[in-house]
């Protein structure tokens, strides 16, 4: 019988799981489109805007060992499934929030289904593919969430403008109430059909440990705070600081529009969505992940140095150039769970690549406050202020290279792990 590595079937389970990603992904951002609508239907301040929006990441960052706890106990499948789900509610009650509440409400509920999509997604493509099919599409998902990022743009901006921002979020609800059910077919219901007989039947624990001993084996592991450390230096300044600073950044210091400001930001964008497949496709190509990984984040640590270094005037070419880099770091990023996949054995692959994501957007909740305390200690010169502020990206991208140091690999010809050959982690 064809095992769920060798089934041509894994592509749609693949396509599903992606399709739903993706459109996650975009309603990340997507507020963004409609900040100054909601301040002014909903009355609410700037400040109260940026809350809703920091109680969104915050929870995404909170639930994701919890998340992995469930992933390693019920299954990835099932969590796909209702994380979906609770998206989608979230995104309708968003289309149809009438007070601020309500809105508040709605986001967080996006918020925590964004929180069990990738960890659940990475562990259902650990079932379903070999490891270097993994490997390579791991640089896939950073496709999609680029996409997913640059629809929640000029696409979704043209429909806000033809049919309304409470049309858009409607509608997108719609497609991801769709997919939960599509993915219940998909990933659970029929892989049950198919593959009766076995043991590790996609979207089904491997072998559930208790929770008492998965979390004490998981925060007792150096190598899972390494790889928390990875994602906190690559993730975190990528999403913080280009999701909050950039576009102030270059309006202030180079007198740019809006517009071309935020079109300069794409670089970063674009550097992120070429980062995933490259360095995934090299991964698995040439093995040695850590070496590469190591690579990528000395070149993302570099590159803040080289910034923060030109001073208060830095060359705006060279600005672009280096946004570019950060975004491909960023891409790279994928490689954490790689080494994930390496290093854990199976039945703890969910919990420790939550714990490792957590790592990642605890550093996009903690960089922009701690960047606004910096101008703010500095209101004489805003230029002067963005040039302090720098050095903390700057030290986060040091504790991602640091963590790159630590983590550990195994030997290159053991890297093929088969589901049911647990490999071990050095704690």
């Amino acid at each position: 019988m064809v095992s769920r590595q060798e089934s041509p079937y894994r592509w749609f389970v693949l396509f599903t799981a992606l399709a739903a990603y993706y459109l996650i992904v975009s309603q990340r951002t997507a507020p963004g489109l409609v900040t100054n609508v909601w301040m002014s239907d909903f009355h609410m301040s700037p400040g109260a805007l940026g809350l809703m929006d920091g109680i969104q990441f915050l929870a995404y960052a909170l639930l994701q060992v919890p998340v992995g706890l469930l992933s390693d106990r019920f299954g990835p499948g099932r969590l796909l499934v209702a994380g979906t789900a609770i998206n989608g509610v979230g995104t309708l009650l968003t289309g149809l929030a009438a007070a601020p509440w309500m809105l508040e409400m709605a986001r967080l509920l996006v918020g925590v289904g964004d929180a069990t999509i990738f960890v659940n997604l990475v562990a259902i493509l650990n079932e379903w593919f070999r490891a270097q099919e993994f490997v390579a599409l791991l640089g896939v998902i950073g496709i999609a969430a680029g996409f997913g990022s640059l629809t929640a743009t000029v696409p979704y901006a043209l429909f806000i403008r033809a049919w309304g921002w409470r049309s858009l979020f409607i509608a997108v609800s719609a497609v991801l109430i769709l997919l939960a059910v599509a993915l219940e077919i998909v990933v659970i219901r029929r892989p049950r059909r198919m593959f009766p007989d076995d043991g590790a039947r996609a979207g089904q624990p491997v072998r559930p440990l208790h929770v008492r001993q998965a979390i004490r084996e998981t925060f007792g592991s150096r190598q899972a705070y390494a790889l928390a450390m990875c994602h906190f230096g690559l993730v975190g300044t990528y999403v913080g600081f280009m999701g909050s600073w950039a576009v102030p950044y270059l309006m202030q210091v180079f007198h740019m529009a809006r517009s071309s400001a935020s079109a300069l930001v794409m670089l970063g964008l674009l550097g992120a969505m070429a980062g995933g497949p490259t360095t995934s496709w090299l991964a698995s190509r040439f093995g040695h992940v850590k070496r590469l990984y190591l690579a990528v984040h000395a070149l993302t640590l570099a590159s803040w140095l080289v910034w923060v270094s030109m001073g208060m005037r830095p060359s705006l070419g060279l600005v672009s150039a280096l946004l570019l880099v950060i975004g491909f770091g960023n891409g790279g990023s994928s490689l954490t769970f790689a080494l994930v996949r390496e290093t854990f054995a199976v039945e703890r692959v969910g919990i420790a690549s939550g714990f490792a994501n957590m790592g990642g957007f605890l550093s996009a909740v903690l960089l922009p406050a701690l960047f606004g305390v910096v101008l703010s200690s500095v209101p004489a010169s805003r230029a002067l202020g963005f040039h302090f502020a720098l050095a903390i990206p700057t030290a986060f991208a040091a504790i991602g290279f640091c963590g790159a140091w630590l983590a550990r690999e195994r030997a290159p010809q053991k890297a093929s792990l088969v589901l049911g050959v647990t490999a071990r982690d050095d704690s």
